[in-house]
């Protein structure tokens, strides 16, 4: 069985479909004997995806640091709380924690966390899977335009196109959880002279 880390917002968010997705992936984690790996906070749809997980019976390891904790938004009830002395910290433990991850729509947070998971891959740090979980918000998908720039960063020549695969899209739980729970796409060199420095 694999450890998936799920990014996702700290906030519900307005529609009632991210709540709804958030709980369907936690569950489907746990069903699937997997492990769920998060930001620790009991708050928004990271407390969500970890309540849904644990009441189907999984285990859940958060990682939070040691401000947010005081600030009294860490979970209580998971099978293990891991407290990091920063934010750097914990996104390394969480990485280090997990064999894939699953991104939900959220903020700033959500894409600091899984751009540096990216680039870790694209620069050879590690290869681990990356599925975004492209749900319908408000009559759009939500992660469109994350996509968009991609494809034209891409276009001007500023990500390869196998750098650019290694963002992939799931627009089902089930799909998503498939991704990350697979082998990463090849990550060839980010230099086009790897020689040059």
């Amino acid at each position: 069985m694999s450890s998936v880390c799920v990014f996702c917002g700290a906030n519900p968010g307005d529609d009632p479909v991210l709540t709804s997705v958030a709980h369907e992936l936690g569950v489907a984690i746990a069903a699937a004997g997997h492990t769920l790996v998060y930001g620790g906070g009991r708050v928004g749809l990271m407390g969500t995806v970890a309540d849904a997980a644990l009441g189907a019976g999984g285990r859940v390891i958060g990682f939070i640091p040691q401000a947010l904790k005081d600030r009294e938004v860490a979970h209580v009830g998971l099978t293990e709380l891991v407290v990091t002395d920063s934010m750097h910290t914990r996104k390394q433990a969480m990485c280090d924690a997990s064999d894939g991850f699953v991104v939900l729509p959220g903020g700033f947070g959500t894409l600091d966390e899984v751009m540096e998971i990216l680039t870790w891959n694209q620069i050879g740090i590690i290869r681990k899977p990356v599925a975004f979980l492209d749900v319908e918000v408000q009559g759009a998908r939500y992660y469109a335009s994350l996509f968009a720039f991609f494809d034209g960063a891409v276009g001007a020549g500023l990500i390869k196109p196998a750098h650019r695969a290694m963002a992939q899209r799931a627009t089902t739980v089930t799909d998503a959880i498939a991704i990350a729970t697979s082998d990463a796409p090849e990550s060839p060199s980010k230099w086009t002279d790897p020689t040059v420095r």
